[in-house]
Formats: C-alpha cells, structure tokens, sequence
C-alpha cells in the first residue's frame, strides 16, 4: 500500500511513535516562525531553555500584528527585543511594514516536503506549497528551536477530492466556505486535509494558501496541496526554484475518509456572523446593507487577489459606493510593488479605497473597526463576537471578488450579478524581489545586546500540581468558546502581550469584565478557580496567552466537553490541568460560584484514569478523565513544559 502525502512527510521526519491515527507522536521540526504578537514570549521561553542559538534550519520572526504605535511604547519596545533577539539566537527577523508572516513564509521561505511550526494558528497557509505547516503554542515553537522534537496526536488524513474548474466569479474562498458549510468549525478536530484529483491542477500557490489558511478554521491540525507545476512556476517566478521538489501522494494511497467537492458546481458563499461556518449563499442573503468592506488579511491579500478586485472595478467602471467605507491591506511589500507596476494601486485610489498598511491590521481589531451595530464585510478568516473591534458589529467573511461587488453596490451582491465579463488573472513569470526588510542573524551574536523594554515582564510557569486541587468555579461557558473570549485582541490589549500581569486584567472581558478581579480573590482566598465549558473550547487563534494569563490567574483546572487542538496543548503546557465530563450531561451539575475539590495523588495516564471532583456545597461528586499521555502527565505534575525541559535537561548534564 502506497502512502498519502501527509505520511510521506510524516514518515520522513517521524522521531517516536507510528502512524496510528489517534497514536502520540513525534516529529522533527525544519522550520519555525513567528509573529510579534506571540512572538515576544516565544523568544522569552527560549531564552529561558539557555541555549545559545536555534537549532532549526531556519528560524524568521515576523511584525504584521502590533504595528500601530499609538498610545506607548509596548510594541516600539516588543519589536526592538524582537529583533535584537532575532540577531542574537540565529533568527531572521522580518521588520513591520515587510508583510504578513503567513503571505511573506509562502513567498520567501517555505520549502515543499519541510516541516513548519509557527505560533499562529493560520500557520497551515504555507501547506498551499507543499509544506506539513502546523499551528502551535509559542512554548511549543520555543522547543522546537530548541531542537525537541513536536509532540501531537497523528491526525486522520482525509483526501479533498477537487473536480471540474471554478466558473467566473466563484473564488478558491468558495472551497473552503463549502468545507466549512459542510463540517462546522468542529469538522476538522484531529485530521489533516489534504487535498487532490484534478481540479487542484487548475489551483495556483495563492489560490491553494487561501483554501489552507482557512482549514484553521475546521480546527483541522493542517492542510495541504501536492507540489506540482503550479508550485515550481510560482517558486521559479519568486527566484526560489532551486529549493522545488515534486510532491505527491502515492497513486495507491489511501485515506482515512475523502470528501468529493465538484469546482463545476460551487457559487459564491459567505459567512454570517458570528462564527465562520455559518455559511449560505450570497444569492440567499443578497441586499443586506452594509457599511463597511475589507480585503486583505493572510487569507485572501495576493497579488492575485488585490488584481482581480482592481479589474472589477476597471471593467465595470465604477467607484466604491458612497455609503461605504471600503479598505485594503496587501499582504506584502512584494505584492504592493506589483500591483503599483501593473497600476491597479492606482485604479484602486481612484476607486475610493483606503490603503492600510501590509500588516494584519482589521482581522485582529487592530483599527478599521465598524460602526456601532455595522455591517463589515470583510474577505478575512474569522467573525468571531467583538473581534473586529465593535461588540456589536456584524461581520461577513467572503471572497475579494464579493467584497468588491458589495464595495460597488453597497449591499451584499453576487459579483457574478455585475455583467461584468470574466477575469482571469495570471501569476507573473517574475515577481519583484526585495528582501531588504529581512535581516539576517549577526555574524557575532555575542556582541548582540538583547533589548528588554520595561513593558516586557515574564512568566513562564506555575507551581508543581498539588496533591489536592481546591478551587471556586469562576465561570461557566458554552459550545465553541474561542481564544478571543478567552483572550482578546484588539488595540487596545494586544500590546501588552509581554506584560502577563497587565494583560490578565483583561482574560474573558468580553465574556464577563469581573473575571480577573474575581479570579485574583480566589487565588488568594481559596487556592485558586475553574472554568467550566462545553465543546471545542478554546478554539480558534493559537495564542499561548489563553493559558499563560488564566494561569497567572490562578486558574487550577478546565472542565469542559471537548478542546480544540492548540489550545488543550497550551494548557497542558502551562500547567492547567484539562478534564474532561466522563458524563457530558454533568456539565448541567456545575455551576459558575460552586466550590470543587479534586484529588490528584492518583493522577497517571490514560484513558481510563478517572478523577472525582467534589462540588462541596451540592455534596455531589463528578467522575471526570484526561486521556493524558505520560509526558503530558508529567509536564502537568511539573507545573508545566518549561520548568519538565529544564529538569529534562539539567539531568542530561549530571
């Protein structure tokens, strides 16, 4: 039997463990990268391991997340540690205004057939050209530069069987919505989507990021696309075709389930808010006012992406309607130098666009936010309540060609509804290179000064794991809770993502603004607090923070119904201890204000290793598991992955 493309990487970097499906395994890491947001505790936990430099092939530190310098000094003082770090440790450092980590890693750096973990959830981009690319806690990547290996359960591999073309004006986002449509944002939880049949041969490299950044959002472990022709003229075109290599799967290969998807037959999709697999056809919601529309973002800001929207806007002859506020960020500096040569920056201008930097920008809340009560639609990759910006803002996920028809008209319009005769954009054979903004590490590290700003104020761990847990329910939360209830975005907090004390002020605001206050009391009073959930939580962006300051908050233990990926890896990592209900209906026992206990002296791994928690004022006890491997029980029983490798690595040295 032949292997699928996902085992072929796999088998070929595999360091313990078998390809199971289900089974714990670990594989060797090629490539990391990182962006400032999480970027500053990344290089903060590895400074911490004390080595002196990354044992990676190639390690880049990107700045697209807190560019906007407003209000102080946090990220003026985040992006100089960054990059004095960078120089320091063997890092090359991608400075603000370079572009977006995701569009920039498919442009420069990413290789077909290496691994890549990056910490940021929307790391799976770079499986658009062939790489296994894997989102993953800051700790995580710190460890991997480190050179341990990363540890994960082996994913199903389910095959995305792609027939036909896409017809004109339905976009590779269409893929994905279809994907999302069908599965939910649960869909993807413990598999790798990997794409194939023929229709992908019609698919280029940026088409295929956009279908793989968003595979995040099934919550799926990673996508990918074979490396084929697409890939070599699109590697070729950005002056890197020597670091090509044909990758496919085997013609016997075989899947643990397929999906079939028919590019004849799809037509625009979008997402509703607030969750992105809320999706129906543009034709069904068609009309709906709006005030506002964004294109860019890691998901859809190519040079193929911002060139169609300025053809629609040629074609037609017409301006963004007069009632929107209408923005684009392009993901690069590369792409902005194109599309000035081709004179679609122009067009656009005289379109009513407004330029915003090449950074995230508005898919994090950071500015363009919507009107009170507006409607935004936005070619982004979450919806998600309140992470625009505006609490009470309305936001659509579709495709740049929707975003520039609903620009056009002003209300949600199927782009093919223009009379507007196809476009075809083709990919350049050569695109402009300038990778001045990419600095290299120093020839001396020893003579680099790491820059430490007094906004950058660490904390990597907590204490060991008590013999007895005794906590305060501190909150009790649905389905789906994402990382952005947990902990927000936006421009007002993302800045003091190296600032734990600060920023934990500010853990579940959106949900409940008495939380951390309440959680300090606790911890002081009772020996600390409990979230409880229901199912998928913590999914979503993959930012550490989720655990690190709930942790700092004295949060002891989640009880929830399920986890998302990343997340349930953060909280293991930093000492949280994530129980699952052996009795989902128990989940209706508990209830936010309880005192619980729990008795881990018998905490060991497995499956059938159950816990009781107590609920003293019912006087009711709930079985609960973990399904924890021994590392992951012994990382727990340390107080969390950092101080587990240190005393993993002081024992290498007696």
């Amino acid at each position: 039997m032949g292997l699928n493309l996902v085992q072929k990487i796999i088998k070929s970097h595999l360091l313990e463990g078998d390809m199971t499906p289900g089974k714990p395994i670990a594989i060797r890491i090629d490539h990391t990268l990182t962006q400032d947001a999480t970027g500053t505790m990344a290089y903060l936990h590895f400074e911490a391991i004390g080595l002196p430099k990354v044992q990676t092939e190639l390690s880049v530190s990107y700045v697209d997340h807190n560019t906007l310098q407003a209000g102080g000094p946090e990220n003026a003082n985040d992006h100089l540690f960054l990059q004095t770090v960078a120089a320091k440790y063997g890092i090359y450092f991608s400075k603000a205004g370079n572009g977006i980590c995701h569009q920039l890693n498919v442009e420069r750096f990413a290789i077909p057939g290496k691994t890549l973990l990056g910490s940021d959830s929307h790391t799976p981009t770079s499986g658009g050209i062939g790489a296994l690319a894997i989102g993953a806690g800051g700790m995580d990547v710190a460890l991997a530069m480190a050179g341990e290996p990363f540890y994960l359960t082996m994913p199903k591999v389910v095959k995305v069987h792609l027939t036909g073309r896409l017809q004109p004006f339905v976009a590779a986002k269409d893929i994905i919505l279809e994907l999302l449509r069908r599965l939910s944002v649960k869909g993807g939880l413990g598999k790798i989507f990997e794409y194939g049949g023929p229709g992908v041969k019609s698919l280029t490299v940026p088409q295929r990021a956009t279908i793989t950044n968003m595979g995040a959002e099934l919550g799926a472990t990673t996508s990918i696309f074979p490396s084929d022709e697409q890939t070599y003229f699109y590697m070729k075109a950005q002056g890197r075709e020597a670091q090509w290599r044909p990758l496919e799967a085997d013609p016997d290969a075989e899947y643990d389930e397929v999906i079939e998807i028919n590019l004849d037959e799809l037509e625009p999709l979008i997402a509703l808010p607030h969750s992105p697999d809320n999706v129906k056809k543009v034709s069904e919601v068609e009309g709906t006012k709006v005030h506002q529309v964004a294109i860019g973002s890691c998901t859809n800001s190519s040079y193929q992406d911002l060139m169609t929207v300025a053809k629609m806007f040629e074609y037609t002859g017409r301006k963004v309607h007069p009632l929107v506020s209408a923005a684009i960020s392009p993901g690069s500096k590369q792409v902005l130098h194109m599309i000035t040569r081709e004179g679609a920056y122009d067009r656009l201008l005289e379109a009513g666009f407004r330029f915003l930097e090449n950074a995230c920008g508005p898919c994090i809340g950071m500015g363009f936010a919507p009107p009170s009560k507006g409607v935004s639609v936005r070619s982004f990759n979450r919806n998600f309540y309140g992470r625009s910006g505006t609490k009470d803002a309305n936001v659509y996920l579709a495709s740049p060609e929707v975003c520039a028809a609903t620009a056009i008209t002003g209300v949600i319009t199927d782009p093919r509804h223009l009379g507007v005769e196809p476009i075809q954009i083709t990919l350049p054979e050569k695109f402009i290179i300038d990778d001045s903004m990419i600095i290299a590490p120093a020839a001396v590290p020893d003579e680099v000064e790491v820059i430490k700003g007094p906004t950058i104020n660490y904390v990597g761990y907590k204490d060991p794991l008590e013999d007895k847990i005794t906590a305060e329910v501190l909150l009790k939360v649905g389905d789906n809770i994402t990382t952005d209830h947990i902990m927000p975005a936006g421009a007002k907090i993302l800045p003091l993502r190296s600032n734990i004390p600060a920023i934990s002020k500010f853990v579940y605001y959106v949900v409940d603004e008495t939380f951390a206050d309440r959680a300090l009391k606790a911890k002081e009073e009772k020996g600390g607090g409990v979230i409880v959930g229901g199912e998928n939580y913590g999914q979503g962006s993959s930012r550490e923070h989720a655990a690190i300051a709930p942790m700092y908050l004295g949060i002891k233990a989640i009880l929830a119904k399920s986890y998302a990926r990343i997340h349930h890896a953060n909280l293991i990592n930093f000492g949280i201890l994530p129980l699952l209900f052996v009795n989902p209906e128990d989940y209706d026992k508990i209830e936010q204000g309880d005192d619980i206990e729990l008795d881990t002296t018998n905490f060991a791994p497995g499956e059938d290793n159950i816990l009781t928690v107590k609920v003293k004022n019912k006087n009711i006890e709930i079985p609960v598991k973990h399904g924890l491997n021994q590392r992951q029980v012994d990382i727990i029983k340390a107080g969390g992955i950092l101080r587990y490798v240190k005393q993993k690595f002081e024992a290498k040295k007696k």
